[in-house]
């Protein structure tokens, strides 16, 4: 697992130490075509602000909500749902009974969209019955934690309304295109990014090289082309045993279902 120094990719001590990006040495062969991505592919750097990156966001325990500055633990992405107000992560993210919260775009200590209290949770049965790690994947609805600009709030606005949300899409065959994955490693108070192509690891795991993905980077994204989440880090030994390696579960018909229950629980 990628347990501490990073205890999964998912909650870890705050670690502050400084972070070699590991960049494999660039050829024409490894850049990516314009329909799989921005290439090249298998580097990891630094996510530009702004756009669908902002989508990307933290997630911090509830009583962090003053001090966000190393507190944030995993990763997750604003999706497109009815209600404007869902997020996916991995289910290891939200196993745990102590309140969230959810910060779009967060970078250096800042929430430039604000901070999302997370108010229910959506976890697969062979997470919540056994931790099945084919079932490593989880939805989360937010509301704003003041009440402005949030659904409850005075304007009525999700959080898709203000960063904007992916398609979740299931069913897409492992390695059809590349994806990029965003995501937060417990050591930067900034995201990364990495483009490539996802492998197979087995009928239900997929996983993805790219360097330098190493704790806190569970729940990332990993969004195609066409601006859709295929994969969601997390899966194999909770997202993998090293930072070079990254998996997700294949989403399937259960990932589908749990969809479905998150956009139409009243």
């Amino acid at each position: 697992m990628k347990r501490t120094p990073r205890i999964g990719r998912r909650v870890s001590s705050p670690v502050f130490a400084a972070v070699v990006l590991l960049v494999p040495a660039v050829t024409s062969a490894s850049l990516a075509d314009a329909d799989d991505g921005p290439g090249p592919f298998g580097v990891t750097a630094v996510a530009a602000a702004g756009g669908p990156t902002d989508r990307v966001g933290a997630l911090f325990g509830a009583d962090r909500a003053g001090k966000l500055a190393g507190g944030h633990f995993c990763t997750a992405s604003v999706v497109h749902s009815p209600g404007r107000e869902l997020v996916v992560t991995a289910a290891h993210c939200l196993d745990g009974d102590g309140g969230l919260i959810f910060v779009p775009g967060y970078r250096d200590g800042k929430a430039p969209y604000g901070v999302w209290t997370v108010r229910k949770r959506f976890l697969p049965d062979g997470w919540a019955k056994g931790q099945d790690e084919d079932s490593d994947v989880a939805f989360a609805e937010v509301a704003a934690k003041d009440g402005k600009d949030g659904k409850d709030g005075k304007d009525g606005k999700g959080v898709e309304d203000v960063v904007g949300g992916n398609r979740f899409v299931t069913g897409t065959a492992t390695g059809a295109t590349a994806v990029t994955v965003t995501g937060y490693p417990n050591s930067r108070e900034v995201p990364v990014s990495c483009t490539n192509k996802p492998t197979p690891h087995s009928s239900t795991q997929q996983r993805i090289d790219c360097p330098a993905l190493s704790g806190g980077t569970s729940g990332s994204p990993w969004v195609n082309g066409d601006g859709q989440v295929v994969g969601v880090l997390g899966g194999h030994e909770e997202g993998g045993s090293t930072d070079d390696i990254s998996y997700s579960v294949v989403l399937g018909t259960e990932a589908a279902e749990l969809y479905r229950d998150a956009t139409t629980d009243p």
